[in-house]
């Protein structure tokens, strides 16, 4: 397979000036390398043999897009919360999208071999058996069902549950509050020349001009009013209700994450009657790498393909969740920006808490696969009560992060026989 031939053909259509960015940030590790090749190894997983089961599939399915979120009601959950891949696809991509994540991250921690692989075996037990409790409960049951803060401290070991319940409640307080649009506001935003705008802090937050975008300010904004009256009759009328409370004041281009890096994503500055902030993300939905593979959506507008799958997947979704086409035929999605996101610390991370947060993603894989579709008691009896299938995701696993290491390799060697550019951020 030409590694570099498939990450080129998803450049295709992205924002030229910023592919150094993306291929600096996938040089930095295989894990980062991995992060930013959902497409290389959707190919890869397609010569992989399958059941022929298929659920709503999240596409991405790596460490780094499991966290926590906040709810309409303001509650903390454990879940999915990256969807820009998601379509229907065999169950066992995801799960081994997600095993061989470990295994690169804790190579990335220089945790050892053997624990590595035991995170990725765990990882799948916890899948198998939390499938099989999901296979147990009514439709309504399993649709309500949600993985809150109280069931992650239950599901700590007693030795440490004390001390980790202590560190995630600070954690969760810091970044709730770093991440509301009142705190974000001064670091996002601020008065220029009399007016509010979003801070320029190239090349990761600018305004388009004939340099970068070659469109004017202008130009740029009269595309965005447009797209907002289009997404706006995406919601439904109490949600339309909500966003007309606020209006339209800022909006610039916005890099974000690794392998979204050079697609068109923006954010929008809007406020109130009252001058109370509220930060939206625009992010240009392209077709699913899944669907080479798996066939097309059955959503011709790609932004929608990506709203519904998260609305079938998540226990709950961002109130803003809506879709767009842009006067270039560009299609997006939108959600609130930085709506009490906490991202998992892989770098913080020890063997005890990368292992307790295999288990607690290969639940939150389980719950959103049993949400979305009705085959979770299939695939429970499939998999059976022992541990045959943890084993063999366990060595999968291994084996794919080698594979993704030598991928990475090829990428390095491109780097530095000049057939690639990248910017190095510090």
């Amino acid at each position: 397979m030409d590694v570099l031939a498939i990450l080129r053909a998803s450049d295709k259509g992205r924002i030229k000036h910023l592919l150094p960015i993306r291929y600096g940030r996938m040089l930095q590790s295989p894990f980062t390398f991995y992060r930013g090749s959902a497409a290389l190894m959707a190919a890869d997983l397609a010569n992989t043999p399958t059941t022929g089961i298929r659920v709503q599939g999240c596409g991405d399915c790596h460490l780094l897009n499991f966290g926590g979120f906040a709810t309409p009601e303001r509650n903390i959950l454990l879940d999915i919360n990256d969807f820009d891949e998601t379509l229907p696809a065999p169950w066992e991509w995801d799960v081994k999208r997600l095993v061989a994540s470990f295994v690169l991250a804790a190579r990335s921690q220089g945790l050892s071999e053997s624990d590595a692989r035991d995170m990725a075996v765990g990882c799948a037990r916890s899948y198998r058996k939390r499938l099989r409790e999901y296979a147990g409960m009514s439709p309504l049951e399993v649709w309500y069902s949600r993985i809150t803060v109280e069931d992650l401290v239950a599901a700590a070991p007693a030795s440490t549950r004390q001390r980790f319940e202590g560190r995630l409640r600070k954690r969760m307080a810091t970044e709730i509050e770093k991440s509301s649009a009142e705190m974000a506001y001064p670091q996002l935003a601020g008065m220029v020349s009399g007016k509010i705008r979003i801070h320029d802090a190239p090349p990761l937050i600018f305004h388009p001009g004939a340099d970068t975008g070659g469109i004017s300010v202008e130009e740029f904004r009269s595309r965005v009013e447009e797209g907002l009256k289009v997404y706006r009759e995406t919601l439904s009328d109490d949600r339309r209700e909500l966003l007309d409370q606020y209006r339209l004041v800022d909006a610039a281009i916005k890099v974000v994450g690794i392998g979204s890096v050079g697609t068109h994503c923006f954010i929008l500055l809007m406020m109130s009657a009252n001058n109370d902030p509220l930060f939206l993300q625009i992010k240009e939905a392209r077709q699913s790498v899944l669907e080479p593979y798996a066939g097309k959506s059955a959503y011709l507008h790609p932004g929608q393909r990506v709203v519904v799958g998260q609305r079938l997947m998540q226990p709950a979704t961002d109130v803003f969740m809506g879709w767009a086409t842009g006067r270039g035929g560009r299609h997006f999605y939108v959600r609130q920006l930085r709506d009490a996101k906490i991202k998992p610390m892989v770098e913080a991370m020890d063997t005890e808490v990368m292992s307790f947060f295999a288990k607690m993603c290969g639940w939150g894989l389980a719950r959103a696969h049993a949400k979305s579709g009705t085959q979770e008691l299939v695939i429970s009896g499939y998999l059976g009560s022992q541990d045959n299938f943890d084993e063999a995701m366990g060595s999968f696993a291994v084996a794919y992060a080698d594979q993704a290491e030598r991928d990475h390799a090829t990428l390095k060697a491109a780097v530095r026989a000049g057939k690639i550019e990248v910017h190095i951020e510090s």
